[in-house]
């Protein structure tokens, strides 16, 4: 076998455990795949998804949805967060609270309320609504820019996700619980209270096998 053909098979032998390349899920111009308040909650602007605003107080938790589930992936996004005390976060294999704002399921957290607050921490949202794991340091994040646009990453594969910010691994958490489910939609937020605002943009996933 010639070098060529050795590295095609390889290169074969990884598409299929990882599934295949990294696509877009957001297009920079209309919500198509995505559901939610895109009336007055959320907009487009410079190809990215604001949410909030930094006019007037946010109601209540707002998030923007995909319209399919997804299982073991990787997420990749940036994303920058406007205003004092600005707060939100990317939902992972979660789910819609039926008739209600919220929803339940894993969250990337994003927050600016101390310092560079719980960057880069995984949170239980609105299922046993604590952080199910911590960075050492979670008010002073060095690499987190304030203010400016960072590189979340998140990878969730079987019962492991794993969680950076920049290059820079906050998390590295094994569900031990039977029952909570390991696939679901993905949600973009923007928290209650502001004013404030929550970007996002060049939003794209790896399918995982």
């Amino acid at each position: 076998m010639n070098k060529v053909c050795a590295v095609a098979v390889v290169l074969a032998m990884v598409a299929s455990v990882y599934g295949g390349e990294a696509k877009p899920i957001f297009d920079g111009k209309t919500f198509d795949g995505w559901e939610g308040d895109t009336k007055t909650t959320f907009r487009i602007e410079d190809g990215a998804v604001v949410g909030g605003t930094l006019k007037d107080k946010i109601p209540h938790n707002a998030f923007l949805c995909t319209t399919r589930e997804y299982t073991n992936f990787v997420l990749r996004l940036e994303c920058k967060l406007i205003g004092a005390g600005a707060n939100a976060g990317i939902q992972v294999r979660s789910q819609r609270v039926p008739n209600h704002h919220e929803m339940i399921g894993y969250q990337a957290d994003m927050d600016m309320s101390a310092g560079s607050g719980y960057w880069g921490c995984l949170y239980d949202e609105s299922r046993r609504k604590k952080f199910l794991a911590k960075t050492e340091d979670s008010a002073n994040k060095t690499f987190v820019k304030k203010n400016d646009w960072n590189v979340y990453e998140i990878r969730c594969e079987g019962k492991n996700i794993k969680l950076s910010v920049n290059g820079v691994q906050t998390v590295d958490f094994t569900e031990t619980e039977e029952n909570i489910p390991q696939s679901g939609i993905i949600g973009l937020q923007i928290h209650g209270g502001g004013p404030s605002e929550s970007w996002y943009r060049n939003i794209t996933i790896e399918e995982l096998k």
